[in-house]
């Protein structure tokens, strides 16, 4: 198998593919409002969460229908994915030579990126503990009850990356369980040329992890798993374990309150607690 580099943030590892090949772009994609690389390969841009145009639509999960009929679009054979089994062994650290500690941020990672309506993650807010539903936006509340981007060093979605890069965990479990046919799967979708605009993505968004989304004269922000590229990674790999998690996933994005993202971006660690910036966020 070729040798691969891991995309920082995404639930992911990507094909080695030059990045001198991305160009970053000011101009924004018609289509979703996100310059490259952001905005991630012109031919699966389209099948990408769209920005939510009413407050029924922010935090509502895909869904299953949708999932398979998006897995099938960007090349996945829903076929040949992890079986109930397979996955059940992988997120519990069983299995041939299962691990319990990558095994955990892989199922931490999966819950992050499927934060939606009834699917709460829970902090401790103040000695209280708090449940939270915010993947529309793009970030989460960690469980010392910061705010905080899916991509920030702190967050299991960032420190999967070394259980889902080359020779780690992910690779050496699939060949030890007979999942090598789902992995050459995965690879064989969108999910390799997605994954290099996704890396350039990570690299040029500092510590706060934030993406700004032009469309309509207007300028917003949104957190990093909401970009085009970046969601449809994880989409693939998230499907490729279980379908059913991936149909939790946000069918649409909507952006950070602007007060909320000017916070974000000037924390020297790209968070801020929870407790003071809740109130800006739609009940």
């Amino acid at each position: 198998m070729a040798t691969r580099t891991a995309v920082v943030l995404s639930l992911a590892g990507a094909c080695a593919l030059s990045l001198g090949g991305i160009q970053a772009s000011a101009l924004a994609s018609p289509a979703t409002g996100f310059t490259s690389p952001f905005s991630g390969t012109p031919r699966y841009e389209r099948f990408a969460p769209k920005q939510a145009t009413t407050p029924a639509q922010i935090n509502a999960p895909l869904g299953q229908r949708a999932a398979d009929r998006l897995a099938v679009d960007i090349g996945l054979d829903p076929k040949k994915v992890f079986t109930p089994k397979q996955y059940a062994l992988f997120v519990s650290g069983k299995g041939v030579d299962g691990q319990a500690a990558p095994a955990k941020l892989v199922d931490e990672s999966v819950k992050i990126l499927t934060n939606t309506r009834r699917r709460p993650l829970y902090s401790n807010v103040d000695g209280q503990l708090t449940a939270t539903v915010l993947a529309s936006y793009g970030v989460m509340v960690n469980t010392a009850g910061m705010l905080e981007s899916p991509a920030n060093t702190d967050a299991p979605t960032r420190q999967v990356n070394s259980v889902l890069m080359p020779g780690g965990y992910m690779g050496q479990w699939c060949r030890a369980n007979g999942a090598e046919k789902s992995m050459r799967n995965l690879y064989a979708s969108a999910y390799t040329r997605e994954a290099v605009y996704g890396n350039a993505s990570q690299q040029q968004s500092g510590v706060a992890q934030l993406v700004a989304n032009q469309k309509a004269g207007t300028t917003t922000t949104v957190g990093m798993s909401m970009a085009p590229s970046i969601w449809i990674v994880n989409f693939a790999l998230i499907y490729t374990l279980n379908p059913k998690l991936a149909a939790k996933m946000p069918a649409w994005w909507t952006p950070i309150p602007a007060d909320v993202a000017s916070a974000i971006a000037a924390s020297p660690t790209g968070q801020v607690p929870w407790s003071q910036y809740s109130a800006s966020f739609p009940r």
